[in-house]
């Protein structure tokens, strides 16, 4: 049987990281916790969010950020889904960050 995902030792980490307060020790914490790829992975699906949030086709998606059509399918999914976390963070960002995905200018 699957370990379900929400439990102690996650609800523990999700506590941690709030406590996280510049994007300096984000960068640290994650580097530590994260495989540099897994870091890479995170933010090319943030990165297709956003682009979907634009309405960027799915082929040019995959193009620039490498992800599989499934991976981008899932995001999408998510983005559009019940729990809302992409959306929040979309409404969050700042609309320049926002015009250098949509000029290209994002995650090289």
């Amino acid at each position: 049987m699957m370990e379900k995902w929400e439990n102690k030792t996650t609800e523990d980490l999700f506590k941690v990281v709030l406590k996280l307060k510049t994007q300096n020790e984000v960068k640290r914490f994650f580097r530590d916790l994260l495989t540099e790829q897994e870091i890479i992975e995170f933010g090319k699906r943030w990165w297709a969010a956003q682009m979907l949030n634009q309405k960027i086709p799915y082929s040019q998606i995959e193009r620039k950020t490498g992800l599989s059509s499934t991976t981008v399918a899932r995001v999408s999914k998510w983005l559009n889904g019940k729990m809302g976390g992409y959306r929040l963070m979309l409404r969050r960002s700042d609309s320049h960050h926002h015009n250098s995905i949509q000029a290209g200018r994002g995650l090289s």
